[in-house]
This record gives C-alpha cells, structure tokens and sequence, in this order.
C-alpha cells in the first residue's frame, strides 16, 4: 500500500481486494520494532486454558507475566470462581541464578493445601526457558504426590506467537482429555471447541442445543470443570468455533479417538442458524433437523423486531475489523452484512492463507485486508477508509477513541453476550449505541461545529433513549 506508511518489509501484509496482488504474506514472524498488536505464547495459552473454573493457574515466572494475564478472559463462571485468581512463582534474580526447581515445588504444595483444586496448570515463562527449569519432572513428581493433575504448558515466549501458545495449551488439554470414564446422555453428543463463555456466551447457545436432544459433554474450556474435559472423548462430534486456537486440538482428538470436528460459529443470525443446521446435519436425524427449524424460525423471530430498528439507525455506516482469529472475522464480515453496513477494513493477527482466501470471498471490491497490522499502519487505514466504527480488542480501543472513532469490544473483555439470536440483538444495540453517541460531536476527526451546549445536551443516557425507541 503506496498510500499509507508502512515500514520495510510489511508491504506484502496490506492488500485492497480488487487489485492484482500476489497471495497476502501472512503466518510468520512478525517484524521487528513495529509494535506488533500480536500476544506472546505464554500470553496465548493462558486465554485457552484461564477458562476452566475449577483449576488452579500457576504461572512460573516473574511476577509481571502473571499480572499481564490477570482475569486475561471475560469468561463466566457458573460455578467456582477459582481461576480467577493469577499465582505465580514471582521469581527474582536469585531464581534466576540458582534455578526455581525447589520453588516450584513448594508453591504446588502450599497452593494445593491451601484451594484443592481439581487440577494445576504450570506455565513456563521466557526466563524459565532459558535457565532451564524442568517443570515437567517437577509437574510429574507434584502429581504424584497430591494426587490430582499437574499439567506443565511449554509456553515460553520466545518460542513464536500466540499460534503457538494455542498450540501448548492444546497439548495440555490433551493430557487431561480421556482419563474419565463418561456415558452421554443421548447418543447425539457434542463437544463446544473454543468457546470461552465470554459474557456468558454459552448459556445462550447450550440451552438451543439441548432443546435439540443434543448433550454437550464439554465446553473447551468456557465455563468448564476439570472433569469435563477429562470426559471429551465420548462426545461424537467436535463443534470448533474459534478455529484459531482450537483446530489443532480438534485434528488430535480425530487421530486418537475418533471424532470429528465441523467449524461453526454461534454469532450472528446466519451462522447461529447455519451452526444449528449442521450438527443436524451430521447426525442424519430428521427429528433434530425437524426441531432445529422450529428454533431458528422462533428466535429469528423474536428478536428481528430489535435487530430491524437498529439497522435502521446504523444501516450505510463502515466498519473496520481487526480481531486475534480470523473466525471471529469472518462471522463479523457477516453480521455488519445483516446490519446493512460497509465492511471497509478488515485484519487478523493470525489468519493464514485460507483463512485471508475466505475472506476474499466475502467482502467487497476495496475492502482493505490486513495480516499483522501495527498501531501506524490501523491509524493511516482509519483514515484513509473514513471508518465510522472499529471493531477490536482492548489494545486498539484508545486508537479509536483518538481519531474519533466508535469502538465496539469483541474480544475477551467484553461484558455483553453476542452469541446465538439474543447476542446478535445484543450486538446491534451496541452498535447503534456507539455509533450514534452524541460524544462524536466533539470530535475533531468529524469537525462539526458546536452551535451551543444544548448540542451535547439529551434528555436521557443515548443507551435508554434507543432502549425507548426500539423496545418502546
């Protein structure tokens, strides 16, 4: 792209769909010194692993790496609260030194006196794998010992990017899955792939899929006990909804027992019917494809109504993508498309050549597609594309806010359900909230002027008063 600025050896990461380019350079090592929005491995498999409920995560390392990960997902608990809590070895220079072995050791046996958790996950830090610390003799012997699980994760930092911290966590849980003996309820038996419970995102899709007759055995891992997953392997079918980060695992569990995996996703009117249809679909049964119907035609109904009157209001209007796995993309491309909105940028930090392949398919000629984008590059596309919303993560929320730009969090911080018919309805309304927020008058990026202070003055919250209007 000649008509951004954009560092040396990025110029194959930024394409505009329409133009003659060779395949997009994507899937490798991001370029040093540009502030690369991409998280480490450590960092990556925490967000997979920091779900399951009741386990005890323990973070090998100097206190700053358990800090940086903190409650790192939104994901809810219907149960213990346990995981919300970051332990960590705190190692210091000493540590470092002498070896944190003998530390390790302690701190497992302090903590599991002190919680008795189901299980305890390790996790080693860039330090710890450059002095060599064996946490998985250390890991073995404490399992032993306590008698529950104790499952090191290889996610040293330097190691790569969060790919393949996805790829850590995965291993981990493979450890754990098949180790408990389970009989499904019905013989229609799922399991739920990268779903983390953000906002309570399961429990609006789980209750549609029970009404099915379908049992889901296990959430990998939102809103998961120890348990659950130890039982995976029963299920007949792999649900993968964040591809990104649970593909891998979905590959192994095929190879060793069996199962196989279907990519859906529960956001968005179209994908949550499309989901529905599919694990119909594969089990051949004309009763369960019979009651999937019935959902779709009563939720889509229910909630059209809500999803109509904020079309309205934000219909025309473009949006800019930038999310860690190109599913959630994906699926975003296609709900902006049910608001009637214009997709004009859309990015991953992740996405391999399939992934930008599909994404080519779907969005319009002059859509700029992004791979690994830095704070420089995000700003200089904002602008370039006129971009009246920007859908992210935490780290690109106050970019936005600066160039005055609406900013709707998909990522894990998130506190408002955007999967299954409800999220979509939950979605839209937060669109139309920021979007329509009487703040962007003050914008400098917009330069429209302020006649008087009544210009910045409504008779209720802008969220009430488009709670009024459409539910009224």
């Amino acid at each position: 792209m000649s008509t951004i600025k954009i560092f040396e050896g990025r110029e194959g990461h930024i394409q505009q769909k329409g133009d003659d380019c060779l395949p997009i350079s994507c899937n490798n090592d991001s370029l040093a010194g540009v502030v690369s929005q991409r998280a480490c491995v450590y960092s990556g498999a925490r967000v997979v692993l920091n779900p399951l409920t009741d386990a005890l995560h323990l973070v090998h390392g100097p206190i700053g790496c358990a800090a940086y990960t903190w409650d790192i997902r939104g994901a809810a608990s219907s149960g213990s609260d346990l995981y919300r809590n970051s332990f960590s070895t705190d190692m210091k220079e000493l540590d470092v030194v002498f070896g944190g072995e003998r530390k390790l050791a302690a701190a497992l046996r302090e903590l599991a006196d002190r919680f008795h958790p189901q299980a305890i996950f390790v996790y080693s830090t860039c330090i710890v794998g450059i002095i060599g610390d064996d946490i998985e003799t250390i890991c073995k012997r404490a399992a032993m010992e306590l008698g529950i699980p104790v499952v090191p994760v290889k996610s040293e930092g330097f190691r790569g990017n969060k790919n393949e911290g996805y790829k850590a966590a995965c291993n981990s849980l493979l450890g754990l899955i098949g180790t408990c003996d389970y009989t499904p309820k019905s013989r229609y038996s799922v399991n739920l792939l990268g779903e983390y419970n953000v906002a309570g995102d399961v429990w609006h899709v789980m209750p549609l899929l029970e009404e099915m007759g379908i049992d889901v055995v296990a959430t990998l891992t939102g809103d998961a006990r120890v348990a659950d997953i130890q039982r995976a392997h029963t299920a007949k079918l792999n649900l993968v909804q964040c591809s990104g980060s649970m593909t891998y695992l979905a590959k192994k569990m095929e190879e060793r027992y069996g199962i196989p995996y279907r990519r859906i996703s529960f956001f968005g009117l179209r994908e949550m019917a499309s989901a529905l249809r599919t694990t119909a679909d594969f089990f051949e049964s004309r009763q369960l494809k019979e009651k999937a119907e019935q959902i779709i035609l009563r939720e889509t109904a229910r909630v059209m109504p809500q999803i109509e009157c904020h079309r309205s209001r934000v219909s025309g209007k473009k949006a800019a993508i930038y999310m860690g796995g190109a599913a959630k993309a994906i699926s975003l491309v296609r709900a902006f498309q049910e608001l009637g909105m214009d997709v004009v940028i859309i990015g991953t930090q992740t996405g391999d050549r399939d992934d930008y392949q599909r994404i080519g398919y779907i969005v319009k000629d002059g859509t700029l597609i992004i791979d690994d984008a830095n704070p420089l590059e995000l700003k200089e596309l904002l602008l370039k594309q006129s971009a009246d919303l920007l859908v992210a993560g935490v780290k690109e929320r106050f970019l936005a806010y600066k160039l005055g730009i609406a900013f709707c969090d998909f990522n894990h911080d998130r506190t408002i359900n955007f999967e299954g018919f409800q999220g979509m309805a939950n979605f839209a309304r937060e669109i139309d909230i920021t979007i329509n927020s009487p703040v962007w008058r003050l914008s400098v990026k917009r330069q429209s002027p302020i006649n008087s202070r009544s210009d910045l003055t409504v008779d209720m919250g802008v969220g009430d008063a488009i709670k009024e209007t459409c539910q009224g």
